[in-house]
């Protein structure tokens, strides 16, 4: 059982929850703190109704079981597993130094030796996680988180696509993944093998880190289809010989003669400066686990979740690890030369009154309000866009009882024309918007009387 916490919190199990990190489909992933360890986490939370009603819960529990066994560096952490009634809950280390995509955007392109250094985490992780039979298949620098000191780290590996087992032909038969990064032979769905093809998308995102763009690129579909089948992309003039030789042996279009992930490892252009991984095996636990898909469901094992009608607070770690770097010089500051999926303002004005002036901004931009409660807003775009409708989920947190942080994040879409969006808005909203005047003491004097 578990009981609300003071001033607007969220309670589960042991667990405080925070502002929301993340939305899909099926799930929505939050800031978290353990109450009785202080840790800091992040929890993703999935809709059982909804994964009944897909016939996931199987393969939820099949992946979960695996996900708990994976201890390595380049892989985000499961730390354990509670459920409600309604819900379930997945305790996941938290990575506070953002995705490797924004570091793509804000430097264009990176350096080789940089380029190689991400490469190289991302191959052990996806080799070892290939060795206890768990595929990604959505790999793309979008799911490459860095933490605090920047390393590398490969978050929903086994989550983001609940995998179809392998059949009798030893291949997976589910098409699914981000088209630009996926393999030719999961298009074609005539069964694949899923380290082979994980393997390609590896490739692909060795070509975005270096090139600023990816290999294959057209607005039609169908088209994209033909060159990425065909293999038809040109190495720009700045990589290197070495370089080249690797990537056109990764983007085979024949997974037959694909190279492999061993003999990429073996590679001279990979191994240098390469440093095996190092870490320690532990014995895992899966009672959690096991517990909550008995389905004898023994009440007093589910976790109730508790809130308030009321903004909720944002405490000073919090409020610290939005800005970059921990500096706090750019907590309200516009970020520049960074794409991000979430954006935030801080505000003086009321919660409801910044709602309805960010509702009224945006119905001029062909955005209409589709929820709206507890100090959240969600906007859906009317026209498709380049990934769908663009989506965008607004909320409002309390820093103090006079000031507010405005989060608005991306739920679909395209994460460049959410940029765009955001900057447009933001036109809009300068009478909501709030800035310390010149310097950070007023911030600091914020964060101090927060944490008191």
């Amino acid at each position: 059982m578990s009981s609300q916490g003071g001033g607007g919190r969220t309670r589960v199990g042991r667990y405080e929850l925070g502002r929301t990190l993340g939305e899909g489909t099926f799930a929505k992933v939050k800031f978290a703190k353990n109450v009785e360890t202080g840790e800091n986490v992040a929890i993703k939370i999935l809709d059982k109704e909804k994964l009944l009603k897909h016939k996931m819960i199987d393969q939820l529990k099949r992946e979960i079981s695996t996900m708990k066994l994976i201890r390595h560096p380049n892989v985000i952490r499961m730390h354990e597993v509670m459920a409600s009634k309604t819900k379930i809950y997945i305790v996941i280390e938290l990575v506070t130094g953002g995705e490797l995509f924004d570091k793509i955007v804000s430097h264009r392109r990176l350096k080789e030796d940089d380029a190689r250094k991400y490469f190289q985490q991302l191959i052990n992780a996806v080799d070892y996680c290939h060795s206890r039979g768990v595929y990604h298949r959505d790999l793309k620098p979008e799911n490459l988180l860095l933490d605090a000191n920047g390393t590398l780290k490969v978050s929903d590996f086994g989550l983001s696509a609940l995998s179809q087992q392998v059949q009798k032909d030893g291949l997976l038969h589910t098409t699914c993944g981000t088209p630009n990064y996926v393999a030719p032979e999961v298009i074609i769905n005539k069964g694949y093998d899923g380290a082979k093809a994980d393997l390609w998308s590896c490739g692909v995102i060795l070509f975005v880190l270096m090139a600023g763009y990816l290999p294959f690129e057209d607005s039609n579909l169908m088209s994209l289809y033909k060159k990425i089948y065909k293999a038809d992309f040109t190495c720009p003039s700045w990589f290197s010989t070495s370089t080249k030789k690797l990537i056109k042996k990764i983007l085979d279009p024949n997974p037959n003669t694909r190279i492999t992930i061993a003999e990429v490892i073996n590679n001279e252009w990979f191994k240098k400066g390469y440093q095996p991984p190092t870490f320690e095996t532990e014995d895992i636990n899966l009672d959690d686990v096991n517990s909550i898909f008995d389905e004898s469901g023994d009440p007093t094992q589910l976790v109730v979740e508790r809130r308030e009608e009321r903004p909720a607070l944002m405490n000073a770690f919090e409020l610290i690890s939005t800005s970059q770097g921990l500096n706090l010089g750019t907590l309200f500051e516009k970020q520049t030369g960074s794409v991000k999926r979430e954006t935030r303002f801080a505000s003086r004005l009321p919660a409801n009154e910044i709602l309805s002036k960010i509702e009224a901004a945006a119905g001029p931009m062909g955005f209409n309000v589709q929820k709206r409660n507890n100090c959240k807003l969600k906007l859906q775009g009317e026209s498709p866009g380049r990934k769908g409708q663009l989506a965008i989920a607004t909320e409002v947190f309390e820093v103090t009882p006079t000031l507010h942080m405005v989060e608005l994040r991306k739920s679909n879409g395209d994460t460049l024309e959410f940029h765009n969006f955001y900057h447009s808005i933001s036109n809009g909203l300068k009478d909501v918007m709030w800035k310390p005047d010149g310097n950070i003491a007023e911030v600091d004097r914020i964060l101090h009387h927060r944490s008191q």
